[in-house]
């Protein structure tokens, strides 16, 4: 279930075979992966603050793990359980029709 809290910090890893997309306010937080036993971590810094959604399409556009089956799944799997928010595209239609 999508949620409005938002995250500085994203990436994925892998445990136990599994890669999954990880969401994060710190980057210290490679450091408790790493201890956990994930393998393949990789967080970067995301330019501001965003939601779950709105980080799946920016990873997205950036062509972040292309190429890379596990990560190309793992950000698909997020996408579908994140869908990015369309509130502004209701809004600008809304005020359009009202305006009309």
């Amino acid at each position: 279930m999508a949620t409005d809290k938002k995250f500085c910090v994203a990436g994925v890893s892998t445990l136990e075979g599994k890669t999954k997309l990880r969401f994060a306010n710190d980057t210290m937080r490679i450091k408790i992966l790493a201890k956990n036993g994930h393998t393949g971590v990789e967080l970067m810094e995301l330019p501001t603050e965003m939601t779950k959604g709105e980080i799946v399409q920016f990873l997205k556009a950036q062509g972040f793990g292309q190429g890379d089956a596990a990560i190309e799944a793992a950000i698909a799997y997020a996408e579908k359980k994140n869908p990015a928010p369309a509130a502004a595209t209701t809004t600008v239609a809304k005020t359009a029709a009202a305006t009309v």
